[in-house]
């Protein structure tokens, strides 16, 4: 149980969950000794003053993370309430996933912790650990709710959680680290994974060039869940956005698309677009067990998708 009095003070929280994380080198167990997190082994990792524990590897690939301005624009657009149903849809199938499983609800590619933090709000003796690679989204993710932690880590390698550890695990939009997602699952737990559907802002592709969605995606989630995972519910979330050319710029500069425009292109580009502009927000929630007797394979065995941005 995590006492909402505490939960205010991040190393009150980091405390009250220390025994959920372990040492990303060597797997051991994790204290908090001052300022950091340290494993017997010497393995120390520092706390920010933000509120967060930086535990990634010196030498991890950070070229995909979040940037400060695609962070900004995920706020105004989250503000906007546009994902909302997304939001509660995830909420709503994380309670039902863990309900009587003790744990913690682990956000893989957790971004700023919206999410996790609607998820938390139905679940109010739950912790929550926001993982992602950014540490510019880790310094949200810690302030995104009272029950939040937020670890910096590398979702391709061996995730800093103990086995068994996570009655729910979130993936939204994120990388999906089967092996991993399965071992640091407790018995009983489910995993969460959010993808969007060949529908999904299917107006604006084509006017703002658009990453487009791979039309093997589910086969690949199949292929990396399979021997690990059953699928048990498919949930299609799918609602129109009324979108002002603001809240364009801002879906646009908050996803992987971003990357591949300046801000001037996007906004010569959106303001040839009707406004406002009925836009299709089509997602699939899905929801799994871990497979009886299924094994724990080889992290390097991850299905490596482009993570894409919009959590």
């Amino acid at each position: 149980m995590i006492p909402e009095t505490d939960a205010t003070s991040s190393y009150h929280l980091l405390d009250a969950v220390i025994d959920s994380l372990a040492c990303p080198h060597c797997g051991q167990s994790v204290i908090r000794d001052a300022g950091a997190v340290r494993c017997a082994s010497g393995h120390s990792f520092d706390i920010a003053r933000q509120g967060y524990v930086n535990m990634l590897a010196g030498n991890a690939k950070t070229g995909t993370a979040d940037t400060p301005s695609m962070l900004d624009a995920r706020a105004a657009f989250f503000a906007a309430g546009h994902f909302a149903p997304l939001t509660n849809a995830i909420a709503e199938t994380a309670t039902l996933l863990g309900n009587d499983v003790a744990g913690c609800y682990v956000d893989v590619g957790a971004g700023a912790g919206h999410h996790l933090a609607g998820a938390l709000e139905r679940a109010p003796q739950r912790a929550g650990l926001a993982l992602d690679i950014s540490k510019h989204a880790a310094r949200r993710a810690a302030r995104s709710h009272p029950r939040a932690i937020a670890i910096v880590c590398d979702t391709w390698r061996p995730l800093p959680i103990r086995d068994g550890a996570a009655a729910v695990v979130l993936d939204v939009f994120a990388p999906r680290n089967a092996a991993e997602f399965h071992r640091i699952l407790a018995p009983g737990g489910g995993l969460l994974i959010a993808t969007p559907t060949s529908a999904h802002l299917t107006q604006l592709a084509g006017p703002l060039s658009l990453v487009s969605i791979d039309p093997r995606k589910a086969e690949r989630i199949d292929t990396a869940l399979h021997g690990r995972f059953e699928t048990i519910a498919e949930n299609l979330v799918e609602h129109e956005m009324l979108l002002h050319h603001d809240d364009i710029i801002a879906l646009v500069g908050m996803g992987p698309s971003s990357r591949h425009m300046s801000e001037h292109e996007l906004a010569d580009r959106v303001r040839l677009l009707p406004a406002p502009m009925a836009v299709t927000s089509s997602l699939l929630v899905s929801s799994y067990r871990a497979a009886s007797g299924a094994g724990g394979d080889s992290v390097e065995e991850a299905e490596r998708a482009p993570h894409q941005a919009y959590t």
